[in-house]
């Protein structure tokens, strides 16, 4: 009896600790794939050694160096802006990324893209050149990253198709907090982006907030602009295909009053809300401009201007916008191009008049 009723309590004991473990949650292991980078210890190491479709976890840190990516579909994971890539101690080295000043790098080349990489939470600053650099990419996500105080441009990418840049952060960079190009080293005309989308992203005192060099198609949407000297530059040249054919469209630009000096391609900027030079069939819709005030030939609520090759802005639509307290006018029309128009805005002034 004594025996049988040991030996029951243990099996109900047994049952309840079974149950219990079935209750409660497991934590989970490390997915298959994951690679976990912690301070002091090296990115580029994590990198070069995932393969493609692996995801790169960065713990919160101070990591100093500059990260190259080329394997696609690898993801870059940080902590938000707890997870911070700042350049090495001393001269960088002579490769690519790093020697060209660059924080993260996403590169391919011309007969073989990189694809599907994204790159996410985390703050990248203080690099010579840009905080995030891509060329020859393919399906580029760039999400929730902080990108300030570099050199040239905060994010930026040439030779790219179908880039989703979001809920970024580019502040305090030398030239363009975003900036999307054909090229950066080559003449030619506009490239096709297939259609890369820029949204929601807040862009603070750059000299430019978001520009667009010789590229199309391509959307720019529900974006704060503030205290740059120009919200958006969309540049185009006489380059054929024209650049344009891209939307402008739901984003806020206010006050952007800073003052930058002219350079030996374009005069002073200040006080411009969105520039189209040499620009065809850009659709500049339902944006908030307001309070955007200089006394340069750029300065305006929206400005179209001859390029720097004297290209002439066409066929572009400006219409649906609320432009208001933008100096010295909301409009500004100082180009010669046509079948350039201007309908259904909210506004107080315009150059030449008549265009509220």
């Amino acid at each position: 009896m004594r025996k049988r009723h040991i030996t029951r309590l243990v099996g109900i004991a047994a049952a309840s600790a079974a149950g219990l473990a079935a209750a409660v949650p497991s934590v989970p292991a490390a997915a298959a794939g994951a690679h976990v980078v912690s301070p002091g210890q090296s990115i580029q190491a994590a990198v070069d050694a995932a393969r493609p479709g692996d995801t790169i976890v960065v713990r919160p840190g101070t990591y100093r160096e500059s990260v190259r990516i080329s394997t696609p579909g690898l993801t870059l994971r940080g902590s938000g802006d707890r997870t911070v890539i700042m350049p090495a101690a001393g001269r960088a080295s002579g490769d690519d990324c790093a020697g060209a000043g660059n924080g993260i790098c996403v590169l391919g080349t011309a007969a073989r893209t990189v694809d599907g990489v994204t790159v996410r939470s985390l703050r990248v600053t203080g690099f010579t050149r840009s905080g995030l650099w891509a060329s020859w990419t393919d399906r580029l996500t760039v999400r929730s990253v902080t990108a300030d105080t570099n050199g040239v441009w905060g994010i930026a990418q040439q030779r790219s198709t179908r880039s989703d840049i979001r809920d970024s952060t580019a502040r305090s960079n030398g030239d363009a907090g975003i900036f999307v190009a054909n090229s950066v080293d080559e003449e030619g005309g506009a490239t096709d982006t297939g259609g890369t989308r820029v949204r929601r992203n807040s862009l603070t005192d750059n000299r430019i907030g978001f520009t667009a060099r010789r590229v199309r198609n391509l959307s720019v949407r529900d974006n704060t602009f503030t205290a740059n000297c120009s919200g958006v530059f969309v540049v185009g040249d006489e380059g054929t295909p024209q650049a344009g054919a891209m939307s402008v469209r739901s984003n806020r630009i206010t006050g952007n009053n800073k003052f930058c000096a002219a350079t030996d391609r374009l005069p002073a900027i200040q006080g411009s809300g969105i520039v189209l030079t040499g620009t065809a069939s850009t659709e500049v819709r339902s944006n908030e401009i307001r309070d955007n005030v200089g006394a340069t030939p750029l300065s305006g609520g929206v400005v179209l201007f001859k390029s720097f090759v004297g290209a002439k802005n066409t066929d572009n639509t400006v219409s649906g916008n609320v432009v208001l307290g933008n100096q010295p006018a909301d409009l500004a029309n100082r180009d010669t191009g046509t079948g350039n128009r201007f309908t259904g805005n909210v506004c107080t002034t315009s150059a030449p008049a008549g265009m509220c």
